[in-house]
């Protein structure tokens, strides 16, 4: 039992916020893609792959990412416990763990078409990669974007097997979702980053983080509305986009403290709720 919840904890399937992040964008490019005139039973069977998809390759990320960042997470207060940094799971029983979610996560890609599975593949050096970027650079959250919303042009190719332009347009905004949010996160750990030489756009914008966070949140809801214009949705998606917008603006921009670190994660959480709100949008776009 020890062990499991070691697992457990190791994977952060206590924490729902990261995967849900990560299914969320898979569930936008499904929904813009699909037809809705069809069987419902495909569309709901997508979701559920890509929500089992989610939980087992963000288990996996985590995994690595504890594992190669094992040194740093000892010298930072909020991760000094993780089950590696302490020593409490060793890194070749942390490997296996790793290799087994990848194989499941494996099993559930190819219930995809032949393109989804190829360039999901393709992305596969960049989710494991992330975790060294903090180390050569300030825009490590960048790089947690690309690979972050990379579900969302997948959710795309699962129905039409190709990439169009309507998709990446989404995409890039959705990168600029995750810059946002992810430097907000990163504010909880900023003084021990700074210390132990970790960079981030949280250390990068300390200054003036609010502007930059404003930036980030105006250039998503802009790409957000001109998918729903490239889309033909109707009124009520663009009705949506104004409590998108406010949850961006209140929730998240005017009501952000940098010394506050619980109030920082708590915004952050918020994201998941915004996910879901970014959803029920386009579906509303999407009816005659």
């Amino acid at each position: 039992m020890n062990q499991l919840n070691l697992f457990v904890e190791l994977t952060r399937l206590k924490k729902p916020i990261g995967y849900m992040l990560l299914f969320w964008p898979c569930a936008w490019g499904l929904t813009i893609a699909y037809d809705f005139s069809s069987d419902f039973k495909i569309y709901f069977f997508y979701l559920l792959l890509f929500f089992l998809g989610s939980v087992l390759m963000r288990s996996a990320g985590c995994i690595v990412n504890d594992i190669l960042d094992r040194k740093y997470d000892k010298k930072v207060f909020r991760t000094k416990d993780r089950p590696i940094a302490s020593g409490k799971i060793s890194i070749k029983l942390a490997l296996l763990y790793s290799g087994i979610l990848c194989s499941l996560a494996f099993l559930v890609l190819i219930n995809f078409n032949f393109f989804t599975i190829a360039i999901a593949l393709a992305s596969m050096p960049l989710a494991f990669t992330y975790p060294l970027m903090k180390r050569f650079t300030y825009w490590p959250q960048l790089f947690l974007g690309i690979t972050f919303n990379y579900g969302l042009l997948l959710g795309w190719t699962s129905i039409n097997e190709e990439i169009s332009l309507i998709p990446i347009i989404f995409y890039l905004g959705a990168i600029f979702w995750t810059l946002g949010y992810d430097t907000i996160y990163g504010f909880q750990d900023i003084e021990d980053d700074e210390i132990i030489g970790v960079k981030s756009t949280s250390i990068k914008f300390k200054q003036n983080p609010k502007i930059f966070l404003s930036i980030c949140y105006f250039i998503f809801t802009l790409l957000f509305v001109v998918t729903g214009i490239k889309l033909n949705f109707n009124y009520y998606f663009f009705l949506g986009t104004m409590a998108v917008l406010f949850h961006l603006l209140v929730i998240q921009i005017m009501s952000f403290n940098k010394e506050d670190k619980e109030k920082c994660l708590k915004i952050f959480k918020s994201n998941n709720f915004l996910g879901l709100l970014i959803l029920i949008c386009i579906l509303i776009g999407r009816l005659n």
